[in-house]
């Protein structure tokens, strides 16, 4: 009896400290499980096991974790915030006391931007929506929703140097690349800067060295300062670009006027050259030439017909390079040097046409394109992409209505105009006396139609061949029919290299059967 009465102590003591229903022990307790006769058997694999009402489900007892876990989450937020008040947000802390004078600045000068928001809205939460829906925009138009993952990824390689160079007078070096007949035999010679991303590999691309033959042609092709082979030059501009040109014409024997060949943005320095050495120059072949997009002579509609055509990075670049052009290397440092290679349209943010998308998945281009993209970015440096578009966007220094053939008189001082007065006054022409072709495809996004309505209002003597259906790159890439109709556009009948003068022929004829002589000879002894 003792026995049991300390047993009944303790489960009454044990039921007394349960805040539900107490469970009564008893001295005949016990912890073996045993099934009684009557009981139904234990629910086979078959059978369902039901849960009882009281019980919970892992699922609950998961969800009831993970909001456990939340409320833990938002009390220590709810802390940290209190403590950066306190600490950092005080009138006495060292942040307030450093940063509150400045951002007030800030805050006053851009206040009139509060004008545009609702009268009912509060700023600061307005401008924070503002600031992070612009992240948002801008983390979307970076993601390309066409990317495919199990495209094979084409490395950049290095190529051993293979360019012929020349020494300019300021010591730097400047590699070329020369196509078509010799000199002595050229009737026409054609010298072609490369646009943005390219090198001297570029030329007119698939050209038939025999349709050069026919008309005579030699294309010279070279690099700009720091691309390809080519020594930088951080303080170039468009004018040192036009002597350049002409210091390469010189060097390789180029005695006569030169035509100037360009597409894209390769045509900001035929522009230059065509301003600054045109006594040397015969005349200008353009494809889709490319101006300031900042130009300040153009109508606004002018100007937004041809921005509504780019792509929002696009933009960007050309916004940064004009307000703030350090800031570029930051954004856009692996699309001037990229590491693997990418379509040009993806690479250079171009918005193409029908057949510029059919163009460029040809395997003629792709290999091509990556070959000049591999030579552009040789020397492993951003700063020559930068100096690049910085000149497509900033004061060129000229106008290109200054082009235009005008008489210029010197009246300006009272002299000369009361000398004009009793006499004719002495005049002279001004502006560029050669021809200038221009093609531009109407299916363009890349330099749109409405830049050529431009150039001919301000140059009504350019000659503009419209293009119906074609676009940037169409008409001048892999296109033998288009390259002979350019070619006869300009040149008119083929009629062949010159023919060189009979005693030039009859002494190197001589001097090479000399040297077979004396090699003879020497083998002889």
């Amino acid at each position: 009896m003792a026995e049991m009465r300390v047993t009944n102590s303790w489960s009454d003591e044990l039921a007394s400290l349960m805040d539900d229903d107490p469970v009564a022990f008893s001295s005949s307790t016990t912890f073996e499980v045993r099934r009684s006769v009557y009981a139904p058997p234990p629910p086979t694999l078959e059978e369902p096991v039901t849960v009882a009402e009281g019980e919970e489900s892992f699922k609950e007892q998961a969800m009831g974790f993970l909001m456990a876990w939340c409320e833990i989450l938002m009390e220590l937020g709810r802390g940290c915030r209190d403590i950066l008040r306190q600490n950092l947000l005080n009138e006495d802390s060292f942040v307030f006391r450093n940063l509150a004078p400045p951002c007030a600045k800030v805050s006053k000068r851009l206040s009139f931007l509060n004008d545009f928001l609702p009268e009912d809205r509060d700023p600061f939460h307005a401008w924070s929506i503002v600031v992070f829906v612009f992240v948002l925009a801008l983390a979307a138009i970076s993601v390309d929703p066409n990317h495919d993952s199990l495209t094979e990824v084409m490395k950049v390689r290095t190529h051993p140097p293979s360019a012929s160079r020349i020494l300019l007078p300021d010591g730097r070096n400047m590699s070329y690349y020369d196509q078509g007949v010799s000199a002595g035999r050229a009737r026409f010679s054609l010298v072609a800067p490369h646009s943005l991303l390219s090198s001297r590999l570029a030329g007119i691309p698939g050209v038939k060295a025999s349709l050069l033959e026919d008309y005579g042609v030699r294309l010279v092709t070279y690099d700009l300062p720091g691309f390809g082979e080519s020594d930088p030059h951080p303080t170039r501009n468009l004018n040192s670009s036009a002597i350049d040109m002409l210091h390469l014409a010189n060097a390789v024997n180029v005695t006569d006027k030169f035509w100037v060949l360009c597409h894209s943005s390769g045509c900001i320095h035929a522009w230059a050259s065509l301003r600054y050495i045109p006594e040397r120059m015969a005349g200008a072949v353009m494809l889709a030439p490319m101006i300031n997009p900042y130009e300040p002579g153009m109508f606004k509609d002018e100007m937004k017909r041809t921005w509504v055509k780019w792509l929002p990075k696009r933009k960007f670049m050309y916004f940064l390079a004009h307000r703030f052009p350090k800031l570029l290397s930051f954004f856009y440092k692996k699309n001037f040097l990229p590491e693997n290679h990418d379509q040009i349209d993806k690479q250079l943010y171009y918005s193409l046409g029908k057949k510029d998308e059919i163009l460029i998945e040809e395997p003629e281009f792709e290999e091509f394109w990556q070959r000049d993209v591999e030579e552009s970015v040789r020397q492993g440096s951003v700063q020559p992409f930068i100096e690049e578009i910085i000149l497509q966007v900033s004061k060129w220094g000229f106008g290109i209505e200054e082009l235009r053939l005008q008489k210029k008189c010197q009246t300006r001082s009272l002299l000369l105009w009361l000398k004009s007065m009793y006499s004719q006054a002495e005049c002279e022409l001004a502006g560029f006396p050669g021809l200038i072709h221009i093609w531009q495809g109407m299916d363009d996004r890349v330099v749109p139609p409405s830049t050529m309505e431009y150039i001919g209002r301000v140059l009504p003597e350019a000659i503009i061949h419209k293009l119906q259906n074609e676009g940037h790159f169409s008409y001048f890439f892999f296109c033998d029919e288009c390259h002979k109709k350019i070619f006869s556009t300009v040149f008119g009948t083929p009629q062949g290299p010159i023919q060189e003068p009979q005693e030039e022929i009859a002494y190197e004829e001589n001097t090479e059967h000399l040297i077979q002589q004396s090699a003879s000879d020497s083998d002889t002894a």
